[in-house]
């Protein structure tokens, strides 16, 4: 059950262009209307924290993070508009820059305030951008929501200082200020901590920092398949052929 999550059929799906909806208001591009509808809701949603909760529980229980492209050697591009289409059309989204590249414009077309964060695992230096964030302000408050964690946050939490509980994990947001924050993960998780900066890395940017990480023989997501995915009660983890239920 847990390899159903992987598809091939729709790794590589030709690109249709956005066309507006002009039956539905507020018209959102029709891509953003199938990713809505592959997660079951409708596309008048308004911008709301309650949206926001729903919109990353239902993106992570539809579509896994994974490395299976780069795996066969095709990596993904990490353009926002290209992996949102991708999971419109049924597809796999791959690891965080496309998730939250695609949200991204998921976000922006309901009327969400979102800003990009540049992202640092700990521990691992090239390349300096290896994670992709997204920070959501509503009424004045932070939120950050997050789908390319893998076993790391179930919803999106607001960025203050403190423990946070959600399912068997344990997380803590420490050193919160204007220009950043640290996320450090539950000891079982598969990370240790990351750090957010203020800088809002453009497409290119991005673009850089996947050419490394997806290139051979030093790109970490070339060495061993990756697939997972977080629900209520824990995650699940297939790395090469080993399952991990955690």
């Amino acid at each position: 059950a847990f390899i159903a999550w992987i598809t091939l059929d729709h790794l590589w799906q030709p690109l249709t262009g956005a066309a507006a909806i002009n039956d539905s208001p507020p018209a959102v591009p029709e891509t953003v209307a199938r990713y809505l509808a592959r997660l079951g809701l409708p596309a008048d949603l308004a911008p709301t924290t309650e949206t926001l909760i729903d919109l990353q529980r239902r993106h992570l229980d539809a579509v896994p993070y994974d490395n299976l492209a780069t795996m066969l050697g095709r990596p993904d591009p990490t353009d926002p508009r290209q992996a949102l289409e991708r999971i419109a059309s049924g597809g796999n989204a791959g690891y965080c820059f496309h998730h939250n590249g695609a949200f991204e414009v998921v976000l922006r077309a309901l009327g969400f305030a979102v800003e990009r964060r540049s992202g640092h695992v700990q521990g691992r230096a090239i390349p300096p951008l290896n994670h992709l964030a997204l920070l959501v302000t509503i009424d004045g408050r932070r939120w950050w929501p997050d789908l390319g964690l893998g076993d790391g946050l179930r919803e999106p939490v607001e960025v203050v200082e403190g423990e946070i509980r959600q399912g068997p994990f344990r997380y803590e947001i420490t050193d919160v200020a204007a220009d950043g924050w640290t996320f450090r993960h539950d000891s079982a998780g598969s990370f240790g901590a990351l750090d957010m900066r203020a800088a809002s890395p453009a497409d290119a940017d991005v673009t850089e920092a996947h050419l490394m990480l997806t290139t051979p023989p030093d790109g970490r997501f070339t060495h061993v398949l990756v697939v997972q995915r977080r629900d209520d009660t824990g995650a699940d983890t297939l790395r090469g052929i080993r399952f991990q239920r955690i």
